[in-house]
């Protein structure tokens, strides 16, 4: 409500940082940052919204940030009633906004009568200091590291790195540099990619042994020990991640992406279904390992709707083609299955089934290879 568009990015980092606090409640079934954010700028109504989400209570507010204060205004309201539960205004010093933050959770802990186990009333005690031009900064690095790009990988790291450089013991600030550089291994974009997996396995593991509270360290660490093969760290990484946010979509989606590499593909049906229930408006990713969770189950046409979907929201995903050439394949649709490969060329003409088995995490080999079985029978020579 500044009215300086830049400071966007500032407001919706609040948010998101209130509601992650609120997700590490266990009493609480908390709606991922992605589907919340959908209704920013919506002319939806509270009864509306919520009903779309499957949730009772919704909270809004608005940030007014000015020179070096800052007011923030926060309703929780029960859409049943459309009445308030519970309002605050708070007028502070820049420097208080974790404070505010941390009152706002608390109030809505009280509001909502919730019991807190001892380990969350401990987490609410000791919350760590951060410096506010760190935070802001790790704002932007976080906005442009999920737009998993190289780009924007690099932008991150410059960012994120002028963040610790003001505050250097800022754990968040260390995971993110680790996902980025975790980032451009699983994507190619780095020259070195076995440098880039050790670099961001080593900061992962440097921000765990710093802070083992924070759910972002056990995130990059989980994302490390899937590409190093070792799944069932990875599987350990992601759940301590979830013990201590559980409505965390990232960490469920890592969950599900190492349980389809282990083979355990129905368990990560049940993993994916959990997080698309937080995340109502899930990101496409969450649809290209539906799709490979449903392949491993040889369930080719259910495999073939999901990537559908994903094409629908991101025809750019050569990864989907790719799947989808497999698909039809095997389905005996070699004409649809040598179209999908050749829109996947076209998208990424470096598109390597060589790089990927080298650098795809299956415990047990025949499942990657069976996506090639069905590259082969819809007769392409890969």
């Amino acid at each position: 409500m500044s009215g300086d568009a830049q400071q966007e990015f500032f407001s919706d980092g609040i948010s998101e940082d209130i509601i992650a606090d609120l997700s590490r409640l266990s009493e609480l079934h908390v709606v991922a940052r992605n589907s919340s954010f959908v209704y920013k700028k919506a002319a939806v109504s509270v009864p509306d919204a919520a009903k779309a989400l499957g949730v009772r209570y919704v909270l809004e507010g608005s940030v007014r940030k000015a020179g070096n204060r800052v007011r923030v205004t926060a309703q929780l309201i029960d859409s049943s009633s459309g009445g308030h539960v519970w309002a605050n205004r708070f007028d502070r010093e820049l420097t208080d906004i974790f404070v505010v933050q941390d009152e706002i959770t608390r109030e809505i802990v009280t509001a909502l009568k919730l019991k807190l186990t001892a380990g969350e009333r401990d987490w609410m005690g000791r919350r760590r200091a951060v410096n506010v031009e760190a935070y802001e900064l790790l704002l932007r690095g976080r906005e442009q590291a999920w737009a998993l790009t190289r780009s924007g990988n690099i932008a991150a790291r410059s960012l994120t790195g002028a963040a610790i450089a003001i505050d250097p013991g800022y754990a968040a600030a260390h995971a993110l540099i680790a996902f980025t550089h975790l980032n451009d291994y699983a994507n190619g974009f780095a020259g070195d990619p076995e440098h880039s997996l050790r670099t961001g396995f080593e900061l992962a593991q440097r921000v765990v042994e710093m802070d083992q509270d924070e759910p972002a360290g056990h995130l990059a660490l989980g994302i490390a020990y899937s590409w190093r093969r070792d799944l069932d760290r990875a599987e350990a990484e992601a759940r301590r991640g979830l013990a201590l946010s559980p409505n965390s979509v990232e960490l469920l989606i890592l969950l599900a992406n190492v349980q389809i590499f282990a083979g355990k593909p129905a368990d990560a049906l049940v993993t994916l279904d959990e997080s698309t229930r937080l995340d109502p408006h899930y990101p496409d990713i969450a649809l290209q390992f539906l799709a490979d969770a449903r392949f491993s189950l040889g369930h080719y046409e259910e495999a073939i709707a999901a990537i559908e979907e994903r094409l629908a929201r991101n025809p750019q995903s050569e990864t989907a083609y790719a799947l989808l050439a497999s698909c039809y394949g095997q389905l005996g649709r070699a004409e649809e299955g040598r179209k999908a490969w050749e829109q996947a060329l076209r998208i990424n003409p470096d598109f390597s089934i060589d790089r990927r088995r080298r650098v795809q995490p299956f415990q047990n080999p025949e499942d990657f290879e069976r996506r090639v079985e069905g590259l082969r029978k819809a007769g392409l020579a890969v």
